[in-house]
């Protein structure tokens, strides 16, 4: 017996997934198909994490391993839905495993959300990292910009903004990207969070980075240190929030006013409006917080604006539906046992799993997603008896299938072809790589 298993999506939840099922005791072999929308894999780690983060980028080196070893099978360039269907996996495989992630920016509901000027962060983000299926422009004409959010995205896309992009020029940010911000007037970065600066979201890695910013005042309020029981606890009994604490006390000693540039973090600050007109942003509007005493905040009826010309969303990812598989719209995942799809009656949906953000919503670090697929592919090989029966199960069949639709599809091959590319256009600018950009043209690199 061997089990033909379908992953959509090659970012590290989906390889991860693999290398653990071909690592897990079982009584049966594998072969594994990895199908991933994008010319090229790793996912978020290759377009959702800014490029100035090297260190994280070296999960690429981990993820670059599992899929050297050459018994995982991917597939590029092919989009679920459209180039291969529900119907044609249930064909060829046992199983499927959607590994999708989470791209889309989750909505944030206050008046003038939708103003020329209001972004969300995950497009920005997906510009900023060469993603082939966002516009080439960014619209970068505001002084002063409003980025909402306290999770590590949202510092991603304050430090983006502030920073001189000539500091950028060593890391992979492609060059239409490096112009963009170049033509940015920005002086002025504002980040907002709805609770204290001892709940913040983000980690003290992503916060001690933005303190070493070149010309660039970081600029922190001591009204927001007026610590409640709770923080005080938080201090005491969590590390990180102590390595928090401290380098925002550090920031509050700095003499500031000599750089051209600032970062503002405003705590206690829920949005309420973003105000302007068909032309664009003008401010700002939040209502002032405090503690509740119980770990939260409630609202002080105290009303504030800032004038800003942008504003940036960075309040969390969302999942998109896929055809075919059942979908909840409230937590944008699908719905799930332990990884085991479910229908509208909570039925198990036999041959269909999750694994990821798809599965558990856009939360916990890349870390985290190790043990989410340990939990999918255990179900995976005890629910043996409730695979699906494909017609054509043979490895052959699937890339046949994909010719005769004319899928021009990228494989293991083509992508050392695109890395090795990518990496030979940086090295003459003393550079890591620098990324290829249109859709098109990263078919065309790696197909022979």
């Amino acid at each position: 017996m061997k089990l033909r298993l379908a992953i959509v999506g090659a970012g590290p939840a989906g390889v991860y997934a693999a290398d653990i099922l071909l690592k897990h005791e079982r009584s049966f072999d594998v072969s594994i198909d990895l199908f991933e929308q994008l010319p090229a894999p790793y996912g978020l780690v290759r377009y959702g994490v800014a490029p100035d983060h090297p260190r994280i980028k070296g999960i690429i080196t981990a993820l670059r391993e599992v899929l050297d070893r050459g018994d995982i099978r991917i597939f590029g360039n092919v989009l679920y839905g459209r180039d291969i269907t529900l119907d044609d996996l249930k064909h060829h495989y046992h199983a499927v495993i959607f590994a999708t992630g989470a791209v889309r920016d989750a909505s944030l509901d206050i008046p003038g959300i939708d103003l020329p000027g209001s972004y969300g962060a995950a497009e920005f983000v997906s510009w900023y990292d060469g993603h082939p299926d966002f516009p080439r422009t960014w619209p970068l004409e505001a002084e002063s910009v409003a980025v909402v959010g306290n999770g590590n995205v949202a510092l991603d896309v304050a430090r983006i903004l502030a920073k001189h992009p000539e500091d950028l020029l060593p890391t992979e940010i492609p060059a239409n990207v490096y112009e963009g911000l170049q033509a940015s007037p920005v002086t002025d970065v504002h980040v907002f969070g709805r609770r204290g600066p001892m709940q913040v979201k983000f980690t003290p890695l992503e916060l001690r980075e933005l303190g070493e910013l070149r010309d660039v005042d970081m600029i922190v309020y001591d009204e927001d240190f007026d610590y409640d029981e709770a923080s005080r606890r938080a201090i005491e009994s969590n590390k990180q929030v102590l390595v928090i604490d401290r380098v925002l006390g550090q920031w509050r000693q700095r003499e500031v006013g000599a750089a051209s540039r600032r970062l503002h973090l405003h705590f206690y600050a829920k949005p309420l409006e973003v105000l302007g007109d068909e032309n664009g942003v003008t401010a700002f509007r939040y209502e002032r917080t405090e503690p509740d005493g119980e770990g939260g905040v409630r609202g002080t009826g105290e009303i504030r604006e800032v004038p800003v010309q942008a504003v940036y969303r960075a309040i969390g990812y969302f999942g998109s539906p896929l055809p075919g598989i059942p979908f909840d719209k409230k937590h944008g995942v699908i719905p799930n046992h332990e990884g085991q799809a479910l229908d509208k009656d909570n039925n198990i949906v036999p041959g269909v799993y999750a694994t990821g953000w798809i599965k558990r919503g856009p939360v916990g670090l890349i870390g985290h997603t190790k043990s989410d697929a340990m939990e999918t592919i255990s179900h995976l090989v005890k629910d043996q008896a409730s695979w699906w029966s494909p017609a054509e199960p043979d490895e052959d069949a699937v890339v046949r299938l994909l010719d005769e639709r004319g899928v021009e599809y990228t494989d293991l091959e083509g992508w050392h072809r695109l890395d090795a590319h990518e990496i030979a256009l940086g090295e003459p600018e003393g550079r890591a790589r620098i990324k290829v950009v249109p859709r098109d043209d990263m078919v065309r690199v790696s197909r022979p």
